[in-house]
């Protein structure tokens, strides 16, 4: 939940959720790398906090913060959870007060359906709240690789789980935009307009909706000219 303090700072809780190795710890890594090397519209605050396994899987939770140079009393602090099937109680303690989510596939065709459990276990936790009132945004991230599902393909999954809609529905929107992403930074592909995508839904969100996606006829003019 958007925190504010008295002095007018505002805390937003930005989450990538996904299945194990779809590539969490790594899109952070390099969007971490590139705000801090790069003029951008973020910039980290101090340096990544990390509590791994001993092969490097992520125990509990990757975390950072990051500021908003353009409104400089906007932090994110983001979040990635441990995608093993046995942290899933660690992963609905996560998720708790979160803003904004990006959701990481591991666009390898053979995954298909374990991302597809992945995804059912967001919407378990989040109780009907995606893109009502947390925005979310889809990274199809290992797309470097062969054989990789497209974003036609996971559309098509987004709407049979009932997390997109069609026209007139206002809700529209705010269906999930879908970012194919490479994380490697050498090869790195929307590793930061999805994020930056995603904390500007967030923040949308809290001005226009008060918490919830905003879809008064008042806010779509002025969206149009946004």
């Amino acid at each position: 939940m958007v925190r504010i303090e008295e002095d007018g700072r505002i805390h937003i809780k930005v989450l990538y959720w996904g299945m194990a190795g779809s590539g969490k710890t790594t899109i952070v890594d390099t969007l971490h790398r590139l705000t801090k090397e790069q003029e951008l519209d973020m910039t980290p605050k101090g340096e990544l906090k990390k509590i791994d396994m001993a092969n490097g899987s992520t125990l509990y939770f990757d975390r950072g913060i990051f500021q908003s140079t353009k409104t400089p009393k906007i932090f994110y602090h983001i979040y990635t959870v441990a995608g093993q099937t046995q942290f899933s109680p660690l992963r609905k303690t996560v998720f708790e007060g979160t803003d904004g989510v990006l959701f990481v596939v591991d666009s390898q065709t053979f995954l298909f359906e374990d991302n597809i459990e992945s995804l059912k276990e967001l919407k378990k936790v989040a109780q009907g709240d995606l893109i009502k009132e947390i925005p979310m945004v889809v990274m199809l991230n290992k797309k470097d690789l062969n054989e990789t599902i497209g974003a036609s393909e996971f559309e098509h999954i987004l709407k049979e789980e009932g997390l997109w809609y069609s026209p007139p529905n206002k809700l529209s929107l705010w269906n999930p935009i879908i970012f194919e992403t490479c994380a490697l930074y050498d090869m790195k592909r929307d590793i930061y307009r999805s994020f930056y995508e995603c904390a500007r839904r967030t923040a949308l969100y809290h001005i226009y909706g008060n918490g919830t996606a905003p879809i008064d006829d008042e806010f779509l003019k002025k969206y149009d000219k946004m």
